[in-house]
């Protein structure tokens, strides 16, 4: 039988996706209404989603509560966390659900077919029949409640969603993406906050909440998405007779609205906070915004992506500069958002102060009215072209499935006209058609239509208010005890009630019976095999290669390595700095605008990193080995340009230009600062780690908090600094970058080989000569000095990023491949249930690696003490540590499912290039494996000692609100603001 045999649907149309080696169908079940699009190829790595049009009608973020809620149990799973039960069983590749402006998408992914089987039933069951209208409980756990822990407590809130979005509010970038989005569409739905404002979260009513599951989550509102290698016909089937069949076509209003185009730019100003010891100046972020046709025009889709690269993205492209070369703010961005029906191009001028408004869209306005009549740089055209259809040919998505993606692509156009789901998906005659307009003045006609002579757009401000966050706390504090003040004692015990209801039954756990139901696959399921490791030592021109075989489609990805060992350790935060400032530099033979733009004509890019490869072989000495890598990809026959542009890079750039130089460092400054703010969890952990540990002192020092300390102490004083500056960049330049000091890993099919020795040959004789000065650097070894400091930073922040650190191996314990499996148990049992579910946390993470670095972090945390004493309990958790066989199991197979992830073939060769660097052998690999596929209840409570070994160690780092941390100051050694 073949899908055309299918009576329950109907075919819409198809598609010949020869692009992307697939097929392409769109269907509609008959019965129900759904609209269902299938991609068929051989991809092993399929993709199930289904999605819906959720609109909000008020910024109270029920869609997005909804998204929480109707994963914590349903009709054929009745336990109350499907989902984490899923993550720690399943051999997923993908598992999550997203809320955006205007859909709710609930995507998975596996390779294996029993378990994508398993997990399209527990999410078609999710979102048609959740459990969500037998009580409120989980409406209050994932939306908000009140929380009245006794009749004379302070009546607080609480709430999953409520805390994360209090974290996401609390990021001035976040806020002014909202607003622009907000206020380009006032007269529809992108008006309102579907993730929800902390503000009004506490308006939505449970009643409500479930008016909007009954009037979206139906098949005739749904958009059923399958990509892979599968048996469609059986998939098909089985969605109609077990879920779409019970359905009736309704009528559901859900059209995203077209927001008729303004007669007349907008202006708007709002507030975020800031730290109340952070100053007003150069903090203001202004932004100039321009609504762009509709995702359904593919041609205009495509052709602002490139406009964004020419006109914006690209380092030296015209817009920056000019603002940077006014003066107006210090670090220029943009964006073209295309995933909403009427996208937006902005630009946005971080730093910078209210007062500049005019001048910042004057320049802004001249620069383009310049561009329109000059013509835009052709090559800056052509660069941007090549740099996105490589990207589409090569379809990397690094961790995230191929098929992920293109769905979510789909949705781009799929949503708004169901007759256009492939638009997007068939995008190389749209990359020949814009290819044959760089010279027609296509483009500098879209800047006139769509930026200079379109009255719809926004001028957004975000201005810095000091403490905002405080002076909200305490209205909310104010207002809520208001509140409370009105209730009668009857009303004020039902809240404590309730109270202690919701913590009853967040403590009470799903009964056995219930939690059989869950699909769960057996340890057959899983191979023994680990992951091939492709590692080949050979030499090219003298240069030690480590090269991998493994088939790449004809593109070539080449690594040089320079070791840093023979870096002192106070000129660390200089590299990192010279890693910044590479590629976005004049050379001897280009500017640096040309120089990026002549990399993306014919290359797939160059980029530049610091990696640390710790040494499990010399684990209690702490060794491990420092690189600064550069980054390259091409096709085969463009191998010798490549390497052309990396020698330029590394050997030509002019280190003494101090104009350029400023700007680096501010935007280096302003992308560090909104990163603590993003992944605080991970910054925080890294800085308590570097309080014992060299490896983590190293990163810290180049990417982490110390880094940034240098970074803005050299910027706010650049005049007294930048001859220092120039001369350690200098310096170091010489010293590392010799071909005596250089390793290469390059991944490539057989056939590519050749091309890259040929090519390489012609550059690695032009690096510079070690001398003596080199030569007895590299004897003198890098010593790094660790101090303990447990360290409380300061942020404008309304949330907390709580890590406790510590190493076990020098606590005398040894690593075990068991410690895997305990980072699922820990993240996904103890953490999740005591720190997100009891908590209110939006995440918590555990890891425990190789050499000895083991943490516990809160993500987005109303706690801080709280959360400590949850840490200080692991230990008895492990050593009462009790389940059956069939939880053991799932423990492990949510464990393999981390480490079996399918790798693209850039992913397979950075992989088996750091087995290498690290002394991973594949006898240590297999040995792990073993121990993981082996391990039962004991070996768990024997981690107890490890867990002890951690604690022990008593190394925190926190990053949150001036509040809370103020309130546990005796908790610190050292207590600091972060700005």
């Amino acid at each position: 039988m073949s899908i055309c045999d299918l009576k329950a649907y109907e075919i819409v149309q198809s598609r010949d996706l020869s692009d992307l080696n697939s097929k392409g169908t769109l269907l509609r079940h008959k019965k129900s209404g759904a609209r269902v699009l299938l991609m068929e190829n051989d991809d092993e790595n399929k993709v199930f989603a289904i999605g819906f049009r959720t609109p909000p009608s008020d910024s109270t973020g029920v869609p997005h509560i909804m998204e929480h809620s109707v994963l914590c149990g349903s009709r054929e799973f009745p336990v109350k966390d499907p989902f984490v039960e899923l993550v720690k069983g399943s051999l997923n590749t993908f598992l999550n659900a997203m809320t955006y402006p205007d859909k709710t998408v609930y995507p998975v992914a596996s390779c294996n077919d029993k378990d994508f089987r398993n997990l399209m039933h527990v999410y078609m069951d999710a979102v048609f029949y959740p459990n969500i209208y037998e009580q409120d409980k989980t409406f209050r756990q994932e939306g908000w409640s009140y929380k009245l822990d006794a009749p004379d407590e302070e009546l607080k809130l609480s709430g999953v969603v409520y805390n994360e979005m209090k974290g996401a509010f609390s990021s001035p970038e976040g806020v002014l993406d909202r607003v622009i989005l907000n206020s380009l569409f006032p007269d529809t739905s992108y008006a309102n906050e579907s993730g929800g404002d902390p503000e009004v979260i506490p308006e939505l009513t449970y009643e409500q909440f479930l008016d909007f599951h009954r009037k979206y989550y139906h098949p005739s509102n749904s958009y059923i998405y399958l990509y892979g290698d599968m048996d469609m016909e059986e998939k098909l089937n089985w969605l109609d007779e077990k879920y779409l069949s019970d359905f009736d076509e309704i009528a559901v209003d859900s059209e995203i609205k077209y927001q008729k185009p303004f007669s007349q730019m907008q202006e708007i100003v709002q507030e975020y906070s800031i730290a109340s010891d952070e100053s007003e100046e150069d903090n203001t972020y202004l932004s100039y915004n321009k609504v762009i046709g509709t995702s359904l025009d593919e041609k205009l889709y495509l052709a602002f992506q490139i406009l964004d690269y020419a006109l914006l993205s690209a380092p030296g492209a015209p817009l920056k500069k000019a603002l940077l070369d006014a003066g107006i703010g210090k670090d220029i961005m943009g964006s073209y958002d295309n995933g909403v029906y009427q996208p937006i191009f902005s630009v946005i001028s971080k730093n910078a102060n209210m007062e500049q408004k005019e001048a910042f869209v004057e320049v802004i306005e001249n620069t383009l009215r310049n561009i329109a009549e000059g013509g835009i740089d052709k090559k800056a055209l052509q660069a941007g072209l090549n740099y996105y259809e490589f990207r589409f040919r090569e379809a990397d998505f690094g961790s995230y499935p191929r098929g992920l993606m293109y769905g979510l692509q789909l949705f781009d156009s799929w949503l708004y006209d169901e007759e256009k789901p492939f638009i997007h998906m068939e995008a190389i005659p749209t990359f020949e058609f814009l290819k044959s307009q760089i010279e027609t003045g296509y483009f500098e006609q879209l800047i006139r239509d769509y930026l200079l002579e379109n009255p719809h757009g926004a001028i957004v401000i975000i201005r810095p208010e000091k403490g905002r966050t405080a002076r909200m706390d305490r209205e909310l504090a104010e207002k809520l005890q208001a509140y409370k003040e009105s209730l009668s004692e009857e009303e004020i015990e039902k809240l404590v009630q309730d109270t202690k209801d919701l913590e009853a039954y967040q403590e009470e756990e799903s009964a056995p019976e219930d939690l059989a139901k869950i699909p769960v696959l057996g340890r057959e399921d899983i191979s023994p095999e680990i992951a091939p490791v492709y590692n080949e030592e050979m030499e090219i021109d003298g240069v030690k290669t480590i090269y991998h075989n493994v088939e790449t489609n004809g593109i070539g990805y080449v690594t040089l390595m320079f070791d840093l060992s023979a870096i002192k350790e106070e000129d660390l935060p200089y590299v990192g700095i010279l890693q910044s400032v590479l590629g976005i530099i004049d050379t001897e033979n280009y500017e640096y605008g040309e120089l990026f733009n002549e990399i993306n004509i014919h290359t797939g890019g160059i980029g530049t990193s610091l990696e640390l490869y710790a040494d499990a072989q010399k684990v209690k000495e702490k060794e491990f080995k420092a690189t600064f890598e550069m980054k390259g990809k091409s096709l085969y026959p463009k191998m010798d340009v490549l390497f052309s542009m990396m020698r330029e890079i590394l050997t030509c750039s002019k280190l003494d230009d101090e104009k350029r130089l400023k700007e680096i460092l501010a935007m280096l400054k302003s992308r560090l600062s909104m990163s603590f703010l993003s992944s605080g969890h991970t910054t925080a952990a890294l800085r308590a780690l570097s309080y014992t540990s060299p490896l983590a002192k190293f990163k810290d020092d180049t990417d982490g908090i110390g880094f940034y300390e240098i970074v803005k102490e050299i910027e706010e004083n650049f005049d007294d600094h930048k001859e220092e500056l120039i001369c350690r960049l200098k310096a170091i330049s010489k010293q590392i970058f010799c071909a005596d000091n250089m390793m290469v890993s390059y991944t490539s099919a057989k056939e590519g080989l050749a091309y890259m020795e040929n090519a390489f040959a012609a550059v690695s004789k032009q690096l510079n000569d070690a001398d003596a000065v080199q030569t007895e650097a590299k004897e003198n070894r890098c010593i790094i000095h660790c101090k303990k400091r447990n360290e409380g930073f300061k942020t404008s922040s309304k949330v907390q990023y709580v890590a406790r650190v510590g190493n076990f191996i020098d606590g005398g314990e040894e690593y075990t491949g068991a410690l895997q499996i305990l980072k699922v148990i820990l993240s996904y049992d103890y953490l999740w249930q005591n720190v997100r579910v009891k908590g209110g946390a939006y995440g918590c993470m555990s890891n425990f690696n190789r050499i000895g670095e083991g943490y516990l972090i809160s993500y987005r945390d109303p706690n801080l003490e709280k959360t400590m004493e949850i840490y200080e309990g692991v230990v008895d958790y492990l050593e009462n540590f009790n389940v059956d066989d069939r939880d053991m199991n799932k423990f492990i197979i949510g464990t393999i499912s981390n480490i079996d992830r399918p790798m693209n073939p850039a992913a397979k060769g950075s992989r088996s290039m750091n087995l290498y660097m690290s002394r991973v052998t594949e006898e240590m690999i297999r040995r792990e494996r073993e121990q993981i596929l082996s391990a039962d209840q004991k070996d768990i409570r024997a981690l107890a000692k490890i867990l002890k070994a951690v604690l022990d160690a008593d190394q925190i780092c926190v990053i949150g609100s001036e509040e809370k941390i103020e309130e546990q100051k005796e908790m610190f050694m050292e207590i600091r603001t972060l700005s």
